[in-house]
C-alpha cells in the first residue's frame, strides 16, 4: 500500500536537479519544509533513545535545526562513507552533548554522574545495525511520501508497482498501458529524485 501523500505547495516537477541540501543551502523555505517532515522524527528518535523525556527531545530537535539552518553549507562528502545522515548525528550529537553538560551542573538527583554516564556512551556515528536500518526504512518511506506530489500519477505507479511491489516490467507496462521502456523511464526518474531528496545519504 502506497504511503499517504503529503500535500506540498509547489506543483509537480519531474525535472528537479537539486538535491535537497543544495536547496537548503540556498535556503529554500520548501527544502526546510521537507526536511523537518524527513528528519524530524529521526533526530527525535535519536534524543529520545539517549534517555531523553519528550520535552527534553524536543528542545534537542529544535537546536539541531537550529545549528543546521547555520551550519549546512559547511556540509561536504569528502569521502565515500560521508552522509547527510552521518553529518546530522554529527549535530545531533554535540546538542545531545550540550543538554547532557547542563544537567550534569545540577544536583546529583537530577543529573550528576547519571548524565555524565550517558553522555559517555553516545556513540561516534549514527546506527549501523538493525536499529540503523529501520531508521533508514522509516526516512526513505518519508521522503517517497513527499516527492508523490513531485510525479504525474502514472509515472508514480509504474515505479511503486516495479520497484516496491516488485512486479515484472512486462507486466506493470500491460496494466498501465505503457510500454517497457517507459516503465524503466518511470522507475528511474523516481529513484532519482528520491536520491537527490535524501543527498545520496541512504545508497
Amino acid at each position: 500500500m502506497p504511503p499517504p501523500r503529503i500535500t506540498s505547495h509547489s506543483p509537480p516537477s519531474e525535472s528537479s536537479s537539486a538535491s535537497l541540501v543544495e536547496r537548503l543551502k540556498a535556503h529554500d523555505p520548501e527544502a526546510w519544509l521537507r526536511f523537518t517532515v524527513i528528519y524530524g522524527p529521526l533526530v527525535l528518535g535519536w534524543s529520545r533513545r539517549a534517555g531523553l523525556q519528550e520535552n527534553d527531545a524536543a528542545d534537542v530537535v529544535q537546536e539541531t535545526f537550529q545549528a543546521v539552518a547555520v551550519r549546512v553549507g559547511d556540509f561536504r562528502r569528502d569521502r565515500p562513507d560521508d552522509s547527510f545522515r552521518g553529518w546530522l548525528w554529527t549535530i545531533t550529537r554535540s546538542k545531545l552533548h550540550d543538554h547532557f553538560r547542563r544537567r550534569g551542573q545540577q544536583p546529583e538527583a537530577t543529573g550528576g554522574s547519571a548524565a555524565h554516564q550517558q553522555l559517555e556512551e553516545l556513540p561516534q556515528r549514527p546506527p549501523a545495525d538493525r536499529d540503523g536500518h529501520q531508521e533508514i526504512a522509516a526516512v526513505t518511506r518519508r521522503a517517497l511520501a513527499i516527492i508523490q506530489t513531485d510525479f504525474q500519477e502514472t509515472t508514480w505507479r509504474a515505479f511503486w508497482r516495479t520497484a516496491i511491489d516488485d512486479q515484472r516490467a512486462t507486466a506493470v507496462a500491460a496494466e498501465l498501458g505503457l510500454s517497457v521502456a517507459a516503465v524503466y523511464m518511470a522507475k528511474s526518474r523516481v529513484l532519482v529524485r528520491l536520491r537527490q531528496e535524501l543527498d545520496e545519504a541512504f545508497e
